[in-house]
């Protein structure tokens, strides 16, 4: 399966997004095999920063660095590809300022929760940063259900259980950007909770 084969936004209705800046995964994969997905924020301005770029794009650099400071001896997100990781973002287009508009998160939220549905077997949804969260939170209220992640600050509420769909949620800090190597707190807060995660499929 070819994962921008099967979900893709048509009519493109956000306006405060770089549609330019639209991607979701061309990356070809057994969706049976994937047991955890990581949701980060929005897609990168420079579509060779993205997890799947060739080389050693930025959102590869410090999610690769993000396993290894929890514990992983990886190098590439081909490594974490084959322990049945998969990564995506909650808004396909890229930020044209620092934040999202909740309508935007809202619009989007409809495309993430069909690309979730790809994926059959997943244990583990990892949520990285306030953008997820809210995406996730979108698709439970929408399906009729409360919120999966209550609000709070992120430090507050992380090591709580959290379920959506039988699937265990993990709220965390975005590990895919050039902030990553500079908020060194939240860092080391990413690495635990990917190790929490981690025990799950390992």
């Amino acid at each position: 399966m070819r994962v921008n084969d099967c979900v893709k936004c048509v009519n493109f209705p956000c306006g405060d997004v770089k549609h330019e800046c639209y991607l979701v995964p061309d990356i070809h994969l057994r969706p049976e095999l994937v047991l955890m997905i990581v949701i980060s924020e929005a897609a990168p301005a420079c579509a060779s920063d993205y997890y799947y770029a060739q080389g050693n794009p930025l959102f590869q650099q410090t999610t690769v660095q993000a396993f290894k400071d929890a514990g992983k001896e990886v190098s590439s997100i081909q490594d974490l590809i084959d322990m049945s990781i998969y990564f995506t973002t909650a808004v396909k287009c890229g930020k044209t300022g620092y934040g999202v508009k909740a309508s935007t998160v809202e619009e989007c939220s409809i495309i993430l929760e069909k690309e979730l549905a790809l994926f059959p077997n997943t244990k583990v949804l990892m949520l990285m940063g306030d953008v997820a969260i809210k995406a996730i939170n979108s698709i439970a209220k929408r399906n009729g259900g409360s919120r999966v992640i209550p609000s709070g600050a992120t430090y507050k509420i992380r090591k709580q259980q959290y379920m959506f769909q039988d699937k265990r949620v993990f709220p965390s800090y975005l590990q895919a950007g050039p902030s990553f190597f500079i908020e060194k707190s939240k860092r080391r807060m990413i690495a635990e909770d990917i190790a929490s995660a981690l025990t799950l499929i390992c």
